[in-house]
């Protein structure tokens, strides 16, 4: 019968799923998600065009940008 080889905890070599590319990535799509919803505040004209279209656009740019990071290999 073969016989088992166990390895101990330590000289064990895992793997990480994402690499600190990756999570340097996510910091600046979240940084830029966090930028839109600062250009969404303030005390100007509700239709202004910084809140209804730029605003939007940098939060939904920032979110694509997390997905990306996400699956980057």
């Amino acid at each position: 019968m073969a016989e088992k080889r166990t390895t101990p905890a330590s000289q064990e070599k895992t793997e990480l799923v994402f690499t600190k590319k990756n999570y340097q990535l996510l910091l600046i799509s979240i940084a830029i998600v966090v930028l839109g919803f600062i250009l969404m505040i303030g005390t100007t004209d509700i239709y202004d065009f910084r809140k209804t279209l730029l605003a939007p656009m940098v939060v939904l740019f920032g979110f694509g940008f997390g997905v990306y990071a996400i699956l980057k290999k």
